[in-house]
């Protein structure tokens, strides 16, 4: 998962990305005080996952609203910072790692793959909000069919909206 000074490469320009998604969700970059101002209220291990591109103990993950690392319920998880959805319980997995693992994303415009080279002999790509930038774990080429992808990603770094309930704005304003 993730390491405590991440190195990582953009894989495609984040200058290049489209501004809404295909889904309909602004994914404009969030002001700096924004992102800091939202990750005062999580906890320090949250915040460390976020912003610093922690991780938690497999198995011991729980998402911002409490949700465990391996919850069954049907919803949407929502960056903790960002409140953009990322991905879906339809599309949710065991892989048994103890993270939560999903073989796709709600969007792909809602993540950003980057190279990540913070462990020397162990090169991987990083999962970030591309609204907030917020490190959400990594992405790994051994998860099921149809994508055969295993998005890996860190509970504190989400928040599970179970499903009946409202998602977020697709066009959030900052105060």
């Amino acid at each position: 998962m993730g390491a405590a000074a991440s190195k990582t490469t953009p894989m495609a320009p984040v200058t290049d990305r489209p501004k809404v998604s295909s889904s309909g969700y602004d994914i404009t970059r969030m002001p700096a005080a924004v992102i800091q101002e939202r990750a005062k209220v999580l906890t320090p291990l949250q915040r460390n996952v976020a912003l610093n591109s922690g991780t938690e103990v497999a198995f011991t993950g729980v998402t911002v609203d409490g949700s465990p690392h391996d919850n069954k319920r049907r919803g949407v998880y929502v960056g903790s910072i960002s409140d953009l959805p990322l991905f879906s319980s339809d599309h949710k997995f065991d892989s048994g790692t103890g993270w939560p693992s999903f073989y796709q994303p709600i969007d792909p415009l809602h993540v950003i793959e980057e190279r990540d080279t913070s462990i020397p002999f162990m090169p991987r790509v990083e999962v970030l909000d591309a609204r907030s930038g917020a490190h959400l774990g990594h992405v790994f080429n051994d998860g099921p069919p149809p994508t055969r992808k295993r998005y890996c990603m860190n509970a504190a770094a989400l928040r599970f909206i179970p499903e009946g309930e409202p998602l977020p704005d697709k066009q959030p304003t900052y105060e």
